[in-house]
């Protein structure tokens, strides 16, 4: 029988086949036009210098950001940092109180996947459930729907601003 260790509640990670351009995989993370397509509903990034950057520029480690999502008002409004990517990652960042967010792409089996790492969760109740279940699991859609806009699919988003979801 297998033994079963306590979770780590300080990290986890998500992974979903992705077999397109890898070029494709990056700018939906790293511009705020392609992290708009399938994540928010408004992405503001600014240069260290406070330099508001266009919709199809490159972030940098440095820039900092402002995210709104559908469905959610505007007072529902996460701010970070983009951080160095490590040398398996292509993008890294500060995800508010949540932790740090890194990416990466592996290929397993011929398949390309897309690996997201959430760490530094913190570990206290109110972490465990927002930050370690609540995103876990809002990224294991919006996984889900980078893999449908990328091949061509259905956004799954609810984009009605008046049907708020909890």
């Amino acid at each position: 029988m297998e033994k079963i260790s306590a979770l780590d509640w300080s990290q986890f990670t998500v992974e979903i086949p992705l077999n397109t351009a890898s070029d494709l995989i990056e700018k939906a993370w790293t511009t705020q036009k392609g992290i708009e397509s399938w994540f928010l509903r408004d992405a503001i990034y600014k240069t260290k210098e406070g330099r508001l950057k266009s919709p199809a520029e490159k972030v940098q480690p440095g820039d900092t950001y402002a995210w709104r999502w559908h469905g959610w008002p505007d007072s529902m409004e996460e701010y970070g940092e983009i951080l160095e990517s490590g040398k398996e990652e292509f993008f890294r960042f500060v995800f508010g109180k949540a932790g740090i967010v890194s990416l990466g792409l592996t290929v397993r089996e011929g398949d390309k996947i897309l690996v997201l790492k959430q760490t530094q969760i913190p570990t206290d109740e109110a972490g465990r459930f927002n930050f370690h279940v609540g995103c876990k699991t809002g990224w294991t859609f919006y996984l889900a729907n980078l893999k449908s806009i990328l091949l061509d699919g259905p956004d799954l988003r609810n984009k009605n601003q008046a049907l708020e979801m909890d």
